[in-house]
């Protein structure tokens, strides 16, 4: 871990984005102390407010103070990034493992199941889950994770195809330890640096997707604030109320860009051949 930080501090965009990851996590994690109203108190005095004292990022249209709903709103939007790459990411481990490991028929049978997965496109392929089983936070994370596995699949599938020849693996297997063991002790942890890069990087995606289902009325449903219902009230009032499009359309970009720095850094920073070259 220490030597994974002296790497990674080397990376200044790297650091960045971590730094900013962390402070978005701390600021879902206090957003009731950092809030300056309820998400749904309606101030019915002042509606559609540019900012102010009183209200720091201005109001909506029914008069919601737009910081306290985007403090809220982050913990929704990073609930849904992490539980959707938790579910994408051990389903792909699954998948991913015994394609590589078995090989044959089981990887021929599998891979052609991922084929056809990615060939769907995923945004329309989410959309059609959603209008069968109904919009709600746990149906979202549970439809974008299940969407999602693919490319951890062929990831894991990749490394294990090059792991199960190495000498450790071949004399676990000659001492006789059973297909699982070897899976889950021998060959799983060696595998885990590049799963964990690629883990990152999907939960900026997670936030996209979940961002945009949110603003097409599919996603997170108000009352319940989120970055894209909020910009849905900036769509409808773009002329006359900017702060509503601009403050969570930059919370999005800034947490997709720093997700997507630290996994850069850390492909970077884990990666052996590139510091051998140095």
């Amino acid at each position: 871990m220490f030597l994974l930080w002296q790497r990674l501090r080397k990376n200044p965009l790297a650091v960045a984005g971590g730094v900013m990851v962390l402070l978005l996590f701390l600021v879902a994690l206090f957003a009731p102390v950092l809030a300056p109203y309820e998400p749904d108190y309606i101030d019915r005095y002042h509606i559609l407010e540019p900012p102010s004292r009183e209200h720091l990022l201005g109001t909506d249209d029914i008069g919601r103070d737009v910081l306290s709903r985007m403090l809220y709103g982050a913990r929704v939007s990073l609930a849904v990034g992490f539980v959707a790459v938790a579910i994408a990411t051990v389903v792909g481990i699954a998948v991913g493992s015994l394609a590589g490991y078995y090989g044959g028929l089981i990887d021929r049978l599998l891979m052609r199941f991922v084929d056809i997965m990615l060939s769907i496109p995923s945004l329309f392929l989410i959309l059609s889950v959603i209008a069968f089983v109904g919009a709600s936070i746990w149906n979202i994370m549970v439809v974008i994770g299940l969407t999602s596995w693919m490319g951890v699949a062929r990831l894991v599938r990749a490394e294990f195809l090059s792991l199960k020849q190495r000498e450790f693996v071949l004399a676990a297997r000659a001492l006789g330890a059973s297909d699982l063991r070897i899976i889950l002790r021998h060959m799983l942890p060696n595998a885990l640096a590049p799963v964990i890069v690629n883990a990152v990087l999907m939960v900026a995606s997670a936030v996209l997707v979940e961002s945009s289902l949110s603003f097409l009325g599919l996603g997170v449903q108000p009352p319940q604030p989120s970055w894209g219902n909020i910009l849905t009230a900036g769509k409808a009032n773009i002329e006359i109320a900017w702060w509503l499009s601009l403050f969570p359309g930059l919370a999005i970009l800034i947490t997709v860009l720093s997700y997507n720095l630290l996994g850069e850094g850390l492909r970077d920073a884990l990666d052996p051949r590139l510091w051998q070259s140095r």
